[in-house]
């Protein structure tokens, strides 16, 4: 799975962040980032991800959906590995 959060999209509601605090943070400027890449990047992975303590029991591609589902102005993006966008 290939994670992409839109920059100009993003709030910084942190819902992201509190569903899976180990996947997404928010940077300087407030806006969402994908926690195994740098501050500014805007594309990651599902490499070395984990839940949240509250979602620890769901599957982390599970927790991954849940948040961009959470996400008020849509502005995470996932697809699967051949491109396929994963409609939330």
């Amino acid at each position: 799975m290939k994670i992409i959060v839109d920059q100009d999209l993003c709030i910084g509601a942190a819902s992201c962040v509190v569903i899976a605090s180990k996947v997404f943070a928010l940077n300087q400027d407030g806006k969402a980032y994908i926690l195994n890449e740098a501050p500014d990047a805007q594309k990651g992975t599902m490499n070395d991800v984990v839940s949240s303590s509250a979602t620890d029991a769901m599957d982390p591609r599970d927790v991954i959906i849940e948040a961009a589902r959470s996400c008020p102005t849509f502005a995470i993006k996932l697809f699967e590995d051949d491109g396929t966008e994963i409609v939330l």
